[in-house]
C-alpha cells in the first residue's frame, strides 16, 4: 500500500463563528471517533494531519494544498459545510469520505457528495477504504462494520490530536472518554437507543486516568457515554482504583435512575462536577428518571426533589428536555417545565425539538410512513432550530407560541438571578451566566419563525407540507454562515428526501418477497 497524505477533519461547528460560546467551548466539544481514525491511519503508515474545526480557523488553510484521501466528521447541522467541503478538496485531487452521525443517519444523501460513506467504523473498515482509496463518483460507496469496536485506542494513543484541539480552549479543556457504547434505554428518538449496550476495558480506563494524572494538575474529563454508569459500581470502583478521590473531574450524562443518594456521595466524593441527566417528557420515559408511573405534577414533583437533592453533591446540573412529542398536547408540558424551573432554580434546563434524523432511530420509519417530516436542510437539524416532524397535537403557531413563551419565562430577570443565587460554586455560576446569552438569540429566532409563518408567503405553504421549495429565509442564512464555501456546495445539496429511510427499507422488503 502506498503511503497517503490523509486529513482528518472533526466539525465541531457549522459554519464561522465568532460568539463567546464557541470560543470558550466549542474545542471542548470534539469528538473521539475522528481522533481514533487518525490513530488508526498512523498505524497504517500514512501520513496525518487532523484538525478539529470550532468555527474560528480557515478549515482549508488547515491542511496541506495536496491530500490523497480527506475524511470529514459531522452531526447533520454540519452536512452542508461537509459537502462544500467534499466538493472543494476534489477538486484539488483528495479522494473524500464522510463519517459520523449524518453519515449513519443519510447515509444515501452523502454518497452524493462523497466517495465513502462510513457506518459503525471499526479498524478493519478503516483498513478497507485505505487500500481502495479511489474516486466512487457519481455515488459513493457505503463502508460499515456490523456492529460498534470493541475498543479504541487509549487516551494516550490519541495523545497528540487531544493536545491539537486543547491549543484552541483558552481556559477550559475537557479530555473525551468513552466508559462504554450504545445505551440499555429504548426512548423511541434517540439513535443510541438501537446500539447494543457494550461497556469498553476497565483496565484501559485505568490507565487513561493515571496517564492524564501525568498531564494535568487537576484533569477534567467529559464522558461521551449515552449514559454513563450503568454499571455503576464497576465504574466507580475503576475510578476508585485509578486515582486518589477527587483528583479528577467529570462530567458525565446519566438517567435520573441512577442517581440515587447514595450514588451521588460516591459520585461527589470521586470528583464528579457536572451531570446531564434526560428528562425528556413529563408524561413518557418513566423508566429513564425513576418516576414509574408518577406523570405530569406529580413527576414533576418527584423530579424536582431528586434534582435539588443531587445539587446538594455537584455543583452543575443540566435537565435535557424533549418538546413535540406525540404526548405532548396543550400548555401543560411547557407550564410543567416552568413549574419544575421554579422548584429548581440551581439546574440548568436544555430543551430540544423533536426531530427525525433519516435512519437514526426506528420511530422515523413511522413519521416517514405518515408523511410528518418537512425537507429542512440539514444545516438546522441540530433539535433547536429545524423541528422537522409536524406535531401531531398542535399547530405550528399555537406550538411555537407555547416555546417562546416558556424562553421568556427562563430567561426573565428573576429566573436568572434565582439561578445565580442558587449556586454556590463560582465556576458553574458563570457557566450559567454564559450559557444564557444564547437564549436571547434563540429566542429572537423562534420570535422571526412565528412572524413568518403568519406574513411570509413562502412559509405556511413549507410547514404545511404543501410545497418541498425551501424558503429563501433558510437558505440566506446558509449562504451566510459559509461565506466563501457556498459557492463550493454542490448543486442539489440543500435539498434531501426526507423519506428516503422508508423507501429504503420499502424496497429491501418488496426485494426480499420477490426473491422469496
Amino acid at each position: 500500500m502506498r503511503k497517503l497524505k490523509i486529513g482528518i477533519l472533526d466539525l465541531v461547528a457549522k459554519g464561522p463563528t465568532r460568539n463567546l460560546w464557541a470560543r470558550t467551548m466549542h474545542a471542548n466539544l470534539a469528538s473521539i471517533m475522528p481522533q481514533t481514525i487518525a490513530v488508526w491511519c498512523e498505524e497504517e503508515g500514512h501520513d496525518v494531519t487532523f484538525v478539529c474545526y470550532t468555527g474560528l480557523e480557515d478549515p482549508i488553510e488547515e491542511f496541506p494544498e495536496t491530500l490523497d484521501l480527506i475524511i470529514i466528521g459531522t452531526f447533520s447541522q454540519g452536512a452542508q459545510l461537509a459537502y462544500a467541503l467534499s466538493n472543494l478538496f476534489r477538486s484539488r485531487g483528495a479522494v473524500t469520505a464522510l463519517g459520523g452521525p449524518h453519515a449513519r443517519c443519510y447515509p444515501e444523501d452523502a454518497q452524493k457528495y462523497f466517495d465513502y460513506v462510513l457506518g459503525f467504523t471499526d479498524k478493519t473498515v478503516v483498513r478497507e477504504l485505505l487500500q481502495d482509496c479511489s474516486a466512487h463518483r457519481p455515488t459513493g460507496i457505503q463502508l460499515s462494520a456490523d456492529r460498534q469496536p470493541m475498543t479504541l485506542p487509549s487516551v494516550q494513543e490519541r495523545w497528540k490530536f487531544i493536545e491539537l484541539t486543547h491549543r484552541k480552549a483558552p481556559w477550559f479543556k475537557t479530555v473525551p472518554m468513552l466508559g462504554s457504547m450504545g445505551c440499555p434505554y429504548t426512548c423511541s428518538f434517540c439513535i443510541d437507543s438501537v446500539i447494543p449496550y457494550q461497556p469498553l476495558d476497565f483496565d484501559f480506563i485505568k490507565s487513561d486516568l493515571r496517564f492524564l494524572l501525568g498531564k494535568f494538575k487537576r484533569p477534567i474529563v467529559g464522558w461521551h457515554d449515552p449514559n454513563f454508569g450503568i454499571r455503576f459500581d464497576d465504574y466507580l470502583s475503576t475510578i476508585e482504583d485509578a486515582v486518589p478521590p477527587g483528583s479528577v473531574d467529570f462530567i458525565a450524562e446519566s438517567s435520573l435512575s441512577l442517581l440515587s443518594e447514595p450514588h451521588m456521595k460516591r459520585l461527589q466524593r470521586n470528583g464528579f462536577k457536572m451531570l446531564l441527566p434526560g428528562v425528556e417528557s413529563w408524561q413518557d420515559f418513566g423508566n429513564k428518571s425513576k418516576t414509574g408511573k408518577n406523570n405530569g405534577v406529580d413527576k414533576v414533583r418527584q423530579v424536582s426533589e431528586q434534582v435539588n437533592m443531587i445539587l446538594r453533591y455537584v455543583p452543575y446540573v443540566q435537565t435535557n428536555f424533549v418538546f413535540g412529542l406525540d404526548i405532548d398536547e396543550g400548555t401543560e408540558p411547557f407550564e410543567l417545565t416552568k413549574l419544575f424551573l421554579d422548584m429548581t432554580p440551581g439546574a440548568y434546563p436544555a430543551y430540544l425539538l423533536l426531530t427525525s434524523y433519516g435512519q437514526a432511530a426506528p420511530l422515523n420509519l413511522e413519521y416517514q410512513r405518515d408523511g410528518r417530516v418537512l425537507p429542512f436542510p440539514f444545516y438546522f437539524l441540530d433539535s433547536k432550530r429545524g423541528m422537522n416532524i409536524t406535531p401531531k397535537n398542535y399547530a405550528w403557531d399555537e406550538f411555537y407560541d407555547n416555546v417562546i413563551d416558556l424562553i421568556k419565562h427562563n430567561i426573565s430577570l428573576r429566573n436568572i438571578y434565582k439561578s445565580y443565587k442558587a449556586i454556590d460554586a463560582f465556576m458553574p455560576r458563570w457557566v450559567n451566566v454564559i450559557r444564557v446569552l444564547p437564549w436571547f438569540e434563540q429566542l429572537k429566532y423562534y420570535r422571526e419563525i412565528r412572524r413568518r409563518l403568519d406574513e411570509d408567503p413562502q412559509f405556511r405553504p413549507f410547514f404545511e407540507r404543501q410545497t418541498t421549495e425551501i424558503p429563501q429565509f433558510y437558505i440566506e442564512r446558509i449562504r451566510k454562515s459559509l461565506g466563501p464555501l457556498w459557492e463550493w456546495l454542490p448543486e442539489g445539496a440543500l435539498y434531501h428526501d426526507p423519506n428516503a429511510y422508508f423507501k429504503a427499507q420499502k424496497n429491501s422488503l418488496t426485494q426480499l418477497e420477490n426473491t422469496s
